[in-house]
């Protein structure tokens, strides 16, 4: 430690630190494995509970929102004192909320208990991406490639749990859940050593980057950017909000798919979401940010428009594509709006994982009442436009842009 530590004060290359990414990506995959078993329960508590629609959708709204909202919140507060302990603290409360899910016997018990988990989420992401920020060393891109992906892999086993776990189990399957919050504990007290010893040995070279950056003004059209970027991820929040929550019901209703059979589809495309959240961030140092972020939109706009018509056969092919197509940004935006404001680690990485997100949360709702008074088809076809506001991107400075306007600013 006490050599990066060195190494940073000299203003030579700081190392990638391999142990702690894979260690905090773990982390995220644990969080968001806990956030993933609140729609893994949709279609067993459209059944038990007798849930409409409009119920499913606030349900996803509660947890989404205090998920996302808050992040920006924690991730301000972070930026001007980091809390390492709040790593472990976030999971905790996840906890809290899978004890309460688990034995929760009404709809409004339900609420209470995923908005546990949805604060434990806020809790534990900004610190989560900033502990990304400090180990990547100058692998930005993979940094937040390994930290995204092991969210994006928990996420993309809502299907597994429906099909293997609460199918079977029910609703107290949700209860054997505890042990992976507690693995996910353990886990991040070790990360939180580690991010304060590293807030110890890199206290010198903090009052520098403080008084380097505090008097930096951000350029008004970053400021612009950001806004921008924010409505963009915003599209793409809606359009994975309509799939993962409600495509299972377009399955069962529309193809005449089980319960079982149809979280095949969704597990196809939120798996191809962890592959293209991987790759997305080594192809973004490649290529550019901005031009992974336009295709990643642009680029799976025709199969979205194309998916709600296609037959049977050519849903799976055609998951997969649009998994790997549209998630390819996931890490990038990340990275692309961490330099935006590079000043604003915290927040900004809130900003989008988190608030983003919540602005899918109110499209959860949105598409449960339009189920309701329309149909399920209907809230598909209404998704499949989603995509296209990625023509948006050509709106964002390209990232030489963005390191002049910096410049400039210093």
């Amino acid at each position: 430690m006490a050599v990066i530590a060195k190494k940073q004060a000299h203003g030579t290359g700081i190392p990638t630190i391999y142990g702690i990414l894979f260690a905090i990506g773990a982390g995220h995959f644990f969080n968001d494995s806990i956030q993933a078993v609140v729609p893994a329960m949709f279609p067993i508590l459209e059944k038990t509970l007798s849930l409409s629609y409009s119920q499913i959708g606030w349900i996803a709204f509660v947890v989404n929102m205090t998920s996302s909202v808050m992040q920006p919140v924690f991730g301000l507060y972070a930026d001007k004192r980091p809390r390492p302990f709040l790593l472990p603290l976030g999971m905790f409360m996840s906890m809290l909320g899978l004890i309460g899910f688990g034995l929760s016997p009404n709809f409004y018990i339900i609420l209470c208990s995923v908005f546990f988990i949805g604060i434990g989420s806020a809790v534990f992401h900004p610190e989560g991406s900033r502990v990304a920020y400090m180990a990547a060393g100058e692998k930005r891109g993979l940094a937040q490639s390994i930290y995204q992906v092991g969210g994006n892999f928990g996420q993309s086993l809502a299907p597994v749990f429906t099909a293997l776990i609460f199918y079977p189990f029910g609703q107290k399957g949700i209860l054997s859940f505890t042990f992976v919050a507690a693995m996910g504990i353990i886990l991040l007290i070790f990360v939180s050593k580690w991010y304060k010893q590293q807030i110890s040995f890199g206290a010198q070279i903090k009052k520098k980057i403080v008084a380097s950056t505090t008097k930096q003004r951000i350029h008004p059209k970053l400021i612009g950017a950001m806004i921008l970027l924010v409505f963009i991820v915003f599209a793409r929040s809606w359009y994975s909000a309509g799939i993962s929550n409600f495509y299972q019901f377009y399955l069962i209703e529309d193809y005449g798919i089980s319960i079982q059979g149809a979280q095949i589809y969704i597990f196809i495309f939120m798996i191809a979401g962890v592959i293209g959240t991987f790759l997305g961030g080594p192809l973004a140092d490649r290529f550019g940010k901005r031009n992974i972020i336009l295709f990643s939109l642009v680029g799976a706009a025709p199969l979205a428009m194309m998916l709600p018509y296609v037959p049977l056969f050519l849903v799976i092919p055609m998951f997969f594509l649009i998994g790997f197509i549209i998630t390819s940004s996931f890490s990038v935006t990340v990275v692309y709006a961490q330099e935006l404001m590079p000043n604003k680690i915290g927040m900004v990485s809130g900003l989008i994982v988190g608030l983003a997100f919540g602005m899918g949360a109110i499209g959860s709702v949105l598409y449960g009442n339009l189920a309701d008074f329309f149909s399920i088809k209907f809230v598909m076809i209404l998704c499949s436009f989603l995509p296209l506001l990625g023509l948006l991107t050509f709106l964002l400075p390209k990232d030489e842009k963005v390191r002049e306007m910096n410049e400039q600013t210093r």
